[in-house]
């Protein structure tokens, strides 16, 4: 038995020996590699790899775009410097008149949407403060009404007048009456639409708190949303995302329309003896429209001068 697994044992490592004896002496741990076989084949891997196709086409066709771009930029820069102001004429001379008349203090920050007018009543700090941004939520509103209008034409198989199907013209009402006994739709007149501007108006004694009455300056008046008091007057301005959550958590009181009517009449007549009139409902509307022209001239040149750098 011992001889046996002595035999066993022997076997393997002459068979090892021998399998070793004979490998190549290239194999072999202690056999060194040629070194110039070696670095060629590093040379090899270590080769970058370049694409098959230049990218200065494409470097150039962008390079064409910006310079289309600008020229772009600069034949719309010319077009509203040269007519831009002009078309609201009207507008410039009202608010200068208006400015000129009042003791408002203006804040107009160039780049900014937000217009701050200031004055003093009294022991009273009274701000107004509107934004650019509702000229251009106006128009969203409009493009959202046409599409609207189209769809409830189209849902109830509105048919234009004098136009029929298969031959048939269809006629409306007011087609059996003669054009010269028609009334004129109030809608078909040319009447330049009347254009809301949220206003909020802040009243604040020293002391006392301050009243936040939140307005919408239209066709020469300013229509009273709500009316609210606060004991701490930077809740009224709420120009931070913390002031604007403490105030929004807090009673603002009812709805004015659901004041008794008197007591509308009287909150109305507190606004007009401080300087809240028709002339200022009408003035700022207009400020927002020359306002929103500058900033886009000034738009037009920041984007130019970037694009152009």
């Amino acid at each position: 038995m011992l001889s046996l697994r002595t035999l066993a044992r022997s076997v393997p490592r002459t068979v090892s020996r021998s399998i070793a004896s004979s490998a190549p002496s290239a194999l072999r741990p202690g056999s060194t590699i040629p070194k110039s076989l070696f670095q060629s084949q590093l040379k090899q891997v270590a080769k970058p790899s370049y694409a098959a196709f230049s990218t200065c086409r494409a470097f150039r066709q962008a390079a064409e775009g910006d310079v289309e771009l600008v020229a772009k930029l600069e034949d719309e820069l010319s077009h509203e410097k040269a007519s831009g102001l002009n078309d609201l004429e009207t507008s410039v001379q009202n608010i200068q008149y208006v400015l000129q008349n009042n003791s408002f203090e203006v804040k107009d920050v160039p780049g900014e949407q937000e217009v701050v007018l200031t004055k003093k009543f009294n022991n009273e700090e009274i701000r107004l403060t509107f934004t650019v941004a509702d000229l251009q939520n106006l128009t969203e509103q409009e493009e959202f009404d046409d599409a609207l209008g189209d769809e409830l034409d189209y849902e109830g198989g509105h048919q234009p007048v004098n136009q029929g199907r298969g031959g048939n013209i269809a006629q409306h009402a007011e087609d059996r009456v003669a054009p010269s006994d028609r009334e004129m739709d109030p809608l078909d007149r040319d009447v330049e639409p009347s254009f809301p501007a949220r206003v909020n108006v802040t009243i604040e004694k020293p002391g006392n708190g301050a009243l936040l009455i939140q307005t919408v300056a239209q066709d020469g008046l300013f229509q009273i949303e709500e009316v609210s008091y606060f004991q701490k007057p930077d809740l009224a301005h709420a120009q931070t995302a913390e002031k604007d959550w403490a105030r929004q958590s807090l009673y603002a009181g009812p709805p004015f329309e659901n004041l008794d009517e008197d007591l509308q009449t009287f909150l109305e007549r507190f606004l007009e003896e401080r300087g809240i009139n028709a002339e200022l409902a009408n003035m700022i509307p207009d400020y927002i429209q020359v306002k929103e022209q500058k900033e886009y001239v000034r738009w037009l040149e920041n984007v130019k001068n970037f694009v152009s750098a």
